[in-house]
């Protein structure tokens, strides 16, 4: 008799772009830059590395459980109570104390499709059943998704702006959605990319509206810069959070996270400059790829997602790229083998992926 359950055995796993040092050592070179895993290019803030360097003679005692300084923190900047604030290992690290949490048998969930794949990995390691919905032209079908809401639906999962694709949906459609949805069904809403998103008029900030079975998931790994640091946060209503907190993993997240967050908080001068690093850096990219005539997909996030005719062109584009030392991120994994998703970098990386570019593809004539 096998230990391991058949959903279990049936499972992929995850599997991330390569490294620098990796790509280094695999193809001999150099030089090599990371434009794949939409992180922050300018790297942690100052104000956070010298914060966690600072307290390096603490780290032999166990991280706050509670983290009441930067629960009460993020309470204040977003005008809540603590009581409405959880912290975890990443937004991931969240969403499986919320699977943990509230899914009992036959409870099902409902995704999209071609949405991040960290969900994805979560839901199918769960053992229970999904329904996925298919994207409509790389954007989310909230029509779809509430038609598929049954008496079994627990979970809905949605993205916004999304991963893979960088596409959001505006107010009026996620307000019509949540009339469709049932105060039984609890709603995941991942803000990964708020920072980025927030300005867009018709972007539909969380905050400023709260809804009792919503739970808004956020993260300090990309506008912040503390991706290796892994730490997340998530706001819903206190009875929601108080039953998290029973069976979130204790000394979680870890002090040097915790730390790291706080400080990053206090830096606004540092995210309102990586903010504007990423704007022009998506400019830039715009404007190359129309130059070259290459299909992207509109983007309020950090990163854009170009779309070729068939998987082989897309596949050729990367390996291209990957052979001149930049890597990207081929979206085979998420169902999309026909996109190539490319985050923002430093002006010197952006520079060097434009050059490449030029190396590789016709320019519009």
């Amino acid at each position: 008799m096998s230990l391991v359950p058949e959903h279990i055995k049936n499972l992929s796993p995850y599997m991330p772009g390569k490294s620098i040092s990796r790509v280094k050592q695999d193809l001999g070179l150099k030089y090599v830059i990371k434009l794949a895993s939409n992180e922050n290019p300018s790297g942690p803030s100052p104000l956070a590395l010298d914060a966690v360097k600072n307290a390096l003679s603490d780290y032999n005692r166990y991280p706050d459980s509670a983290a009441f300084d930067l629960r009460n923190m993020l309470a204040v900047r977003f005008n809540v109570k603590v009581e409405n604030v959880i912290l975890g290992a990443g937004s991931e690290g969240i969403m499986s104390t919320i699977m943990r949490t509230f899914l009992r048998k036959r409870d099902e969930i409902i995704a999209v499709k071609n949405s991040f794949i960290g969900f994805r990995v979560l839901a199918n390691a769960s053992g229970f059943k999904t329904n996925w919905i298919a994207m409509d032209h790389y954007h989310y079908n909230l029509a779809s998704m509430a038609k598929a809401i049954n008496n079994n639906t627990k979970i809905i999962y949605l993205a916004n702006p999304d991963n893979p694709t960088g596409t959001y949906f505006n107010v009026k459609k996620f307000d019509a959605f949540m009339s469709q949805v049932p105060n039984r069904v609890l709603v995941l809403l991942d803000e990964a990319y708020f920072e980025y998103a927030k300005d867009v008029l018709d972007y539909p900030d969380s905050m400023h509206y709260r809804y009792d079975n919503v739970i808004t998931l956020r993260t300090f790994s990309k506008a912040y810069g503390l991706a290796g640091f892994r730490i997340g946060y998530g706001f819903a209503h206190e009875d929601i959070i108080n039953n998290l907190m029973k069976v979130k993993l204790p000394f979680e997240p870890s002090t040097p996270a915790q730390i790291a967050a706080i400080a990053a908080l206090n830096d606004q001068n540092y995210l309102q400059s990586s903010l504007k690093l990423n704007k022009d850096g998506i400019a830039g990219m715009k404007k190359l790829f129309e130059e070259y005539e290459l299909d992207y997909i509109p983007t309020v996030a950090n990163f854009l997602t170009l779309v070729f005719k068939n998987e082989k062109s897309a596949k050729s584009f990367c390996k291209s790229m990957l052979q001149r030392g930049v890597i990207l991120r081929y979206l085979s994994g998420f169902g999309l083998p026909e996109c190539v998703r490319v985050t923002t970098g430093t002006q010197e990386e952006n520079t060097i992926f434009f050059d490449h570019i030029s190396r590789i593809s016709k320019k519009k004539t």
